[in-house]
């Protein structure tokens, strides 16, 4: 795996203002991300991992300037995303994508398939009239779904084939890197694999990177290469996977694994429990 960045998050801060009174003053700020660094290699998944509100998801969308950070640095291959504008901005995002949570949420219920699918392309003038309805199709099928599925509406879909439209979207440009936004805590267990083992082959075709952002650790430990443990906006751990997963040091990381589900219930339980935290 190369040694190359993709991506370096330096001292990230993302703080949300706390406003009171008539005259809506700022009394303070909801730090939601507090000094989060990290680094992403190429080819490389990296694990996200924290219970819900420890603010992974903000990590997440502001890598990607959905939210605008208040302070620190993102740079990807070497150039500083928060200096970006204007046409330089807009090319990046062709380089950087999102997977949303919620399937079904994140599609427009009254576009179908094909335009949902096919809107980034025409967007960045990628491809239009014939040539983008077979890249669409071309799209669909590699995500596990069949071309017909363009003329459908999302409502039409289960879960699963709802987040595989997403994931062909996310795809459509051909980026570097993508956010998995916890792509499969909405789906059914059996649905879930089918789902990871698609992003692990379109990772291994395509040469991508994923931030995979999860509060589930069995699903980190399946997908991940490295694991960076979340809580109250700050990076608390991070190593290899198998060192998180067998050897984890912070009270915090052996909170997540206990809760990992014990499939013999007659297995003794270990429950770390985590002093003088605010939960």
């Amino acid at each position: 795996m190369p040694d190359t960045p993709l991506l370096e998050v330096k001292d990230l801060q993302t703080w949300f203002p706390i406003r009171r009174g008539l005259l809506q003053r700022v009394s303070g700020h909801v730090k939601a991300v507090d000094g989060v660094s990290f680094m992403l290699r190429k080819g490389e998944t990296l694990g996200l991992v924290g219970e819900s509100g420890c603010g992974k998801t903000t990590v997440g969308r502001t890598l990607l300037r959905l939210i605008e950070p208040t302070g620190g640095r993102i740079l990807f291959e070497g150039r500083d995303v928060l200096r970006m504008a204007g046409e330089e901005l807009r090319l990046l995002r062709r380089r950087m994508q999102i997977i949303f949570q919620d399937p079904g949420g994140s599609l427009n219920p009254r576009m179908r398939v094909g335009r949902i699918v096919g809107e980034p392309l025409e967007v960045h003038g990628v491809a239009k009239g014939e040539e983008l309805r077979e890249m669409v199709e071309r799209l669909l099928e590699r995500c596990g779904l069949w071309a017909a599925a363009a003329d459908r509406y999302p409502h039409e879909f289960s879960g699963g084939q709802r987040q595989r439209i997403g994931i062909a979207r996310a795809l459509a440009l051909k980026p570097s890197l993508i956010v998995c936004d916890e792509p499969t805590s909405a789906l059914d267990v059996s649905i879930q694999s089918q789902i990871l083992n698609l992003l692990k082959d379109l990772q291994d075709e395509f040469q991508l990177s994923y931030l995979f952002i999860s509060h589930d650790m069995a699903v980190i430990h399946h997908i991940c290469d490295r694991v960076a443990v979340m809580y109250d906006g700050k990076i608390v751990e991070e190593g290899s996977r198998d060192e998180i997963i067998q050897r984890p040091r912070h009270p915090y990381t052996q909170r997540l694994l206990a809760a990992v589900p014990e499939a013999d219930p007659r297995r003794p339980r270990q429950r770390a429990r985590l002093e003088g935290a605010r939960m």
